[in-house]
């Protein structure tokens, strides 16, 4: 199971878990393959603390770190991140804070106790992702940034390159999977739109293949609908050299999620999920509930583009999943997350996650071998 990219980053198995857990960023690692936590929400120093926690507790095992830096978005080419929020802010309509404070209301959502503590601008822009690589350089056990939505600008792919680690980017599209390729990028992520968060809106089992023969001997990681070992067994029959999984590793033992959304989680179906800009400004796979259908109405205000929607929707971010059992919360929480949630139905631990899928990954593999064979 050492395909290429594992013998780079020096993992047992091409399992890798994108999570916003630290916790399940150390269990997946040591179960063999590579957590990648996903920064954006985090400040460079919240950042730095999980870092360190990580560090502490990963042992000689690597992992990686996720941030967003999409290829156009408002207030694109302002690098300070101060300056940036300042002017963001000053063109987000009070008709757009209104409707998303109205909505949280009607259903129940406590205020947050901190008058003061604004949430700010998430990430989702060069000028705040550059501080979180800066800290994720640091760490020397972090030997792999990932770009979620476009390719990293140049001068961030020559940062992270020369000090031997490995930049990669998900996509959604050939022409973007081609357009990684050119920029030098170490590993293509062709994310099928079925898979949660921001993703395009062809098929898995139709993208993948289309990527891997586009981009030659760049290494492709399959990502959109990864929920077992059947599933994994397809990606790399397919020319693809691991996994991404990132919704499978919601409803682990060790994620932070609270009891209720988790629940939301494990009771969903496939059928259950949408493509909304809602909450990021950019179409984001989630599970629909009042909030997505309330953004979709045409007599309430049209999303915002990213990275201003993430300034209406952080404080509802922040609220939804603290208090994710008061109310009506589960009606307008955030729960970005893909089609494969159908397939999520009861706790489980990352370790656990992971012998499951390699068992189910070797008996599909000598059932298509034993196929051959009475061939």
């Amino acid at each position: 199971m050492r395909t290429e990219i594992c013998k780079k980053l020096g993992i047992e198995t091409p399992i890798f878990a994108f999570t916003h857990c630290r916790d399940v960023v150390v269990a997946v690692s040591k179960a063999g393959g590579l957590g990648v936590l996903g920064a954006v929400g985090h400040s460079p120093e919240e950042l730095q603390q999980d870092l360190e926690w990580i560090d502490a507790h990963i042992g000689d095992l690597p992992y990686g770190v996720d941030v967003v830096i999409p290829q156009k978005y408002e207030g694109m080419g302002e690098n300070d991140p101060e300056k940036l929020e300042a002017m963001l802010k000053k063109m987000v309509p009070q008709e757009h804070h209104d409707f998303a404070a109205g909505l949280l209301a009607d259903h129940g959502v406590p205020e947050w106790p901190d008058k003061d503590d604004e949430m700010g601008l998430l990430g989702w822009n060069e000028a705040i992702a550059q501080q979180l690589i800066d800290v994720a350089l640091e760490h020397s056990k972090c030997k792999l940034i990932a770009n979620a939505l476009g390719t990293p600008p140049a001068h961030i792919i020559k940062q992270v390159q020369s000090t031997g680690r490995l930049i990669g980017a998900l996509c959604g599209r050939v022409k973007q999977a081609v357009a990684h390729k050119e920029a030098g990028l170490d590993f293509i992520v062709a994310q099928g739109g079925e898979g949660g968060g921001h993703t395009g809106d062809v098929g898995s089992i139709v993208l993948w293949p289309q990527i891997v023969d586009a981009v030659g001997d760049t290494p492709v990681l399959a990502a959109g609908g990864i929920g077992n070992g059947r599933q994994m067994a397809a990606a790399m029959c397919l020319g693809a050299q691991g996994v991404w999984s990132g919704s499978l590793w919601l409803t682990v033992e060790e994620g932070h999620l609270e009891p209720a959304q988790k629940e939301t989680l494990l009771k969903a179906t496939s059928e259950d999920t949408v493509r909304s800009r809602s909450w990021t400004g950019k179409p984001c796979r989630m599970l629909k509930n009042d909030w997505t259908e309330g953004w979709d109405d045409p007599k309430n205000p049209d999303p915002l583009g990213m990275p201003l929607q993430g300034l209406v929707t952080a404080d509802g971010i922040r609220r939804t999943a603290h208090y994710a059992s008061k109310g009506d919360c589960q009606q307008v929480a955030f729960n970005p997350v893909g089609q494969v949630v159908g397939q999520l139905n009861h706790l489980d631990s990352s370790r656990r996650v992971m012998e499951r899928m390699l068992v189910e990954y070797a008996d599909t593999m000598t059932n298509v071998v034993d196929m051959l064979e009475e061939a």
